[in-house]
């Protein structure tokens, strides 16, 4: 059954390439539902293809084919059913194995996964200089945290704590500052206004809405954060 094999295979490698490089929908069809179908057609062929030659050897190797490809069958749409869940699960693996990192899309929007802890960690630049964010907008600003300051631009002689805040630790006063530059994946916004917290008082730089209202628009759908820079219109 060499042929059968072959186009089984053929269909796989389709299935793949359309998963992963599809765009356009085919007969009304997504990429992903097209895929799904290649799939199904060419696992379909490789498991009658193995079932016609085990009985070819010996009806017990044909019988041992076809209780094979029905646990395959069963797996497979055990597999279907459960998938939103493990979707999920799957995005917050990512989310925690590529830690911080996020991924630019085509169209200019910068996306990152779940954490496992519910978080989305962004990493970026502030002054050009790496930094690590948690998505915040619950923060109504940018917050830096002291131990990072210096890293930044921001000697210790120039800050003035003034500015009352709210953190985990409970009250403490912070220092009101300007990022020259702010970057996440592709996006930079310029003179930011932020915040800089005493030593001790956060874990995290926080990603607020000083940055993000800058935004066009931020989402988080499922398990993605969904940044919109200023040239670039939501999804309908």
């Amino acid at each position: 059954m060499p042929g059968i094999r072959v186009l089984g295979s053929a269909l796989l490698a389709a299935a793949f390439l359309t998963g992963t490089m599809g765009e356009a929908p085919l007969a009304e069809l997504s990429p992903g539902q097209t895929a799904l179908l290649l799939a199904f057609a060419g696992c379909s062929l490789l498991m009658a293809a193995a079932i016609v030659d085990g009985f070819s050897r010996h009806w017990t190797h044909g019988i041992e084919a076809v209780a094979i490809s029905g646990g395959l069958i069963v797996a497979a749409l055990v597999t279907y059913a459960a998938r939103d869940d493990l979707q999920m699960v799957l995005d917050r693996a990512i989310g925690d194995i590529a830690d911080g990192r996020a991924v630019v899309t085509d169209k200019g929007e910068v996306v990152a996964a779940r954490r496992t802890d519910g978080s989305f960690i962004l990493n970026g630049k502030v002054n050009g200089r790496e930094a690590r964010f948690v998505f915040d907008t619950g923060a109504s600003t940018v917050v830096l945290r002291a131990e990072h300051a210096a890293d930044f631009g921001f000697s210790e002689e120039e800050l003035r704590f003034s500015v009352p805040v709210a953190t985990a630790n409970g009250s403490a006063l912070a220092a009101p500052v300007t990022l020259r530059a702010l970057t996440i994946g592709s996006i930079t916004e310029h003179d930011v206004p932020a915040l800089v917290t005493r030593s001790g008082a956060l874990h995290a730089n926080l990603l607020g809405m000083s940055f993000l209202e800058r935004l066009t628009s931020y989402e988080v759908r499922g398990n993605r954060l969904i940044l919109r820079p200023k040239d670039v219109t939501p999804a309908g």
